[in-house]
Order: structure tokens, then C-alpha cells, then sequence
């Protein structure tokens, strides 16, 4: 289980913050050497040889130039400077500057909205969605266990007994009260502990919704599980948290997010109904 608690929600934010500001230091002292690198240039001669300097200046028939070097300001003829090749591997070297530099932003970027994802992300096992701005809790569903002899609200801790024949795993309205408006939604998911999970089309009868159906061997007293997989992308946002969308956008219809152990009869079943706005 992940801890929960005031304290803990203290202890991760503020161990966050702290690498967040790491992280601003760490990139403003690469920008700041990536600059430095790119202050000092050749300053080349016609025989090849060159001058390290900071800048330089051409005045008349000469070119003054500050000498890295030497630390002082010095000057040649400008006839035995190769002043075409300097400029241009300048250009060069401040062209790689700006694009290493851009690419060291667009990655601390990155990170940044990273790390702001996941802090959005409640700590309590379960499952979210993005609404706007803020990050709204889908609420976990009541399902039951029905077969011709019974019928059983599902739980976790204590799996239904085998029973040889069909059952089906219902939720109770042939609509859910969650409403999704987008045909591609996007959830994360926070487990407790490791097992799969997806996203399901509702299997239609009437006055419930049918998440899985299963079917018993009873023999072997194997159970089969079956339900109608909607394909889908997943991120690992963090220890035990993803995220899950549709790879294609959904029909009009009723969905749910589940969460399972195969041929442990224990699905978890979180509810929508996907209705993208005209």
C-alpha cells in the first residue's frame, strides 16, 4: 500500500521542491557554461595559425583583438588575419550554442511537466481524470457476481467461490453518472500492487452493465475471463502510477476502467460513459 496522511503529502512536496530547485541550479549553470565556451573564439591568420581571443576590432589596416591568453589587448596587421574563416566558424559555434542551449531548456521542460504531473496525482490507490485544471477522482464502481444460483457483490480481499457455469460481472443502470466528453479521455492510475488493468466496453443487457463474463471449467475449475478490450496507449508516470488512454477515438457508449488478477475474480470496476461534445 502507498502511504497516505498529511505528514507523508509534507515529506513528498517538500523533497519536490528541493529537487526542483537542484534542477533550475544544475540547468542555469550548464546555460552559463555552455555560454562561457562560446565567448572566446579563434581568431584565425592566413598561415593557418590563430589567436585565442574574447573579441577583436578592425581598425584601418589593423585588428586589435583582446588576448585570452595573454590577458591584454594586442594588434596584427589586418592583412595577415583570415577574417572570412573566423567570422564563419563563429557563426558556427553560436549556432550550435543557441540550438545546445534551446535543447537543455526543452529538456528541463520536460522534467518540470513531469514532475508537475505527478505531483497532480492523488497518493491513494485509484483512478483519475483530468477536468480542466484540476484532477477529479473516478469513482470506484459497486460490481456483482451474477450466475443462475447467485449473486455477489464482488470484493477484493475475498474472492467468490468457483462456481462451474457462466457468470457475468454487472454493474447495476444501463448508464453510468460519469460523463466523459472527450472521445479520446485520458486516466491515471495508481496501484496498490501489481496486476492488469485497461480499459473495457460495456457488454450490453438489459437494466445492467456487463464488465466481464466468465466462464468455469469444471473439471480443472479454471476460470476464463472475457470482456471486450478497448486498445490502448500507457505511460509509467511513476512507481505504481499510469496513465491510459484509447489509441483510437471511442464510439458514443459505456466504458469502464478495470483492474484485475486473471483467474482470481477480482475485478475492480471504475464506470463512464463516453459522450464527445458536437
Amino acid at each position: 500500500m502507498h502511504p497516505a496522511g498529511g505528514t507523508c503529502k509534507e515529506t513528498e512536496q517538500a523533497a519536490l521542491q528541493s529537487y526542483c530547485q537542484m534542477a533550475r541550479t544544475l540547468i542555469v549553470l550548464l546555460l552559463v557554461a555552455v555560454a562561457a565556451l562560446a565567448a572566446d573564439f579563434r581568431l584565425y591568420l592566413k598561415d593557418g595559425n590563430y589567436h585565442l581571443v574574447r573579441e577583436y576590432q578592425v581598425e584601418g589596416d589593423r585588428v586589435r583583438f583582446y588576448s585570452v591568453e595573454r590577458s591584454e589587448w594586442e594588434e596584427i596587421p589586418v592583412s595577415l588575419a583570415d577574417l572570412k574563416r573566423t567570422e564563419a566558424e563563429r557563426q558556427e559555434r553560436q549556432e550550435d550554442t543557441q540550438k545546445r542551449a534551446a535543447e537543455i531548456a526543452a529538456e528541463e521542460k520536460f522534467a518540470r511537466e513531469q514532475r508537475e504531473e505527478r505531483e497532480r496525482i492523488p497518493v491513494e490507490p485509484g483512478v483519475y481524470f483530468v477536468e480542466g485544471k484540476q484532477m477529479k477522482t473516478l469513482k470506484l464502481a459497486e460490481s456483482r457476481a451474477v450466475s443462475k444460483k447467485s449473486r455477489t457483490v464482488l470484493q477484493r480481499v475475498v474472492p467468490i467461490p468457483v462456481v462451474a457455469g457462466k457468470t457475468t460481472v454487472e454493474l447495476e443502470g444501463e448508464h453510468s453518472a460519469n460523463i466523459m466528453t472527450s472521445a479520446r479521455p485520458e486516466f491515471y492510475m495508481r496501484l496498490d500492487h501489481d496486476e492488469d488493468f485497461g480499459i473495457v466496453k460495456m457488454m450490453p443487457k438489459k437494466g445492467v452493465r456487463v464488465v466481464q463474463e466468465w466462464a468455469v471449467e469444471p473439471v480443472v475449475k479454471q476460470v476464463i475471463e472475457k470482456e471486450q478490450d478497448i486498445p490502448i496507449f500507457r505511460k509509467q508516470v511513476d512507481d505504481g502510477v499510469y496513465q491510459i488512454w484509447p489509441r483510437e477515438p471511442l464510439e458514443p457508449g459505456e466504458y469502464a476502467v478495470i483492474e484485475y488478477t486473471p483467474g482470481a475474480r477480482n475485478v475492480e470496476t471504475w464506470d463512464f460513459a463516453c459522450q464527445p461534445a458536437k
